[in-house]
């Protein structure tokens, strides 16, 4: 098994939220299960590593070619040839490894990762993941490995803020940026609440600062309670 046992029902933290990028990664580290293989994407995910207890032996991956990764590296321990994929320094972890960057990919695309952790630009109600491109002139020029990891990781956590710039939801019915993956995501992780996500649409775990009626109101998509049946 590699996630941690779902809540039972909906929960509503009215008197809490929203939150912070820190307090959502802390909420993924917390349903990351005991023993699981990980790979954390560039951005906000990367402050899962500080949050993940060493007790629960996750061991983390990097696409650049690491396993056994630690948290961020700081001050004196600092090592310029010591990064992630983002090019932020890091720690290692005892019994850290190296690798060759095909040898990375090779575990990425042949299901040895139990989960990704990723930032996106969109996610459907039934799991597809648009992380790459907006269309916007200086938007980066490729997927990268993004696709490989939507694809070969067994599960797919987006950390991601609920609504953009100009308000606009991104969590959605369907995607209209060009897509990383189909059907590949199953948790969502915002500032605002938590959801689970695929083919019955979008279930809303927790809320932080606001209802689900609230949610609901400011969406494009039917939301359900955790317990609740598709209609």
């Amino acid at each position: 098994m590699t996630l941690a046992t779902s809540t039972a029902r909906t929960t509503e933290h009215l008197d809490r939220g929203p939150l912070d990028a820190d307090e959502v990664a802390a909420l993924v580290a917390r349903d990351i299960a005991p023993g699981s293989f990980v790979n954390l994407g560039i951005g906000r995910p990367t402050k899962v590593a500080d949050h993940l207890e060493p007790e629960k032996g996750v061991v983390l991956h990097t696409e650049n070619g690491m396993l056994g990764m630690g948290p961020a590296a700081y001050g004196d321990d600092i090592d310029s040839d010591l990064t992630n994929a983002g090019k932020i320094p890091v720690t290692e972890q005892r019994g850290a490894s190296y690798f060759h960057h095909a040898d990375s990919f090779a575990m990425m695309r042949g299901g040895h990762l139990d989960v990704c952790v990723m930032g996106a630009f969109q996610v459907s109600t039934y799991g597809d993941l648009a992380n790459w491109h907006t269309g916007a002139p200086d938007a980066i020029p490729a997927v990268g490995g993004a696709m490989d990891l939507a694809i070969g990781a067994k599960d797919v956590f987006v950390m991601m803020s609920l609504f953009a710039k100009d308000g606009t939801p991104k969590l959605v019915p369907q995607c209209t940026y060009p897509l990383t993956g189909l059907a590949c995501v199953s948790r969502v992780y915002t500032e605002v609440a938590t959801f689970l996500v695929g083919a019955g649409g979008a279930v809303v775990r927790e809320t932080f600062g606001t209802s689900v009626e609230d949610l609901a109101a400011r969406l494009d998509v039917p939301l359900r309670r955790v317990g609740e049946s598709a209609r």
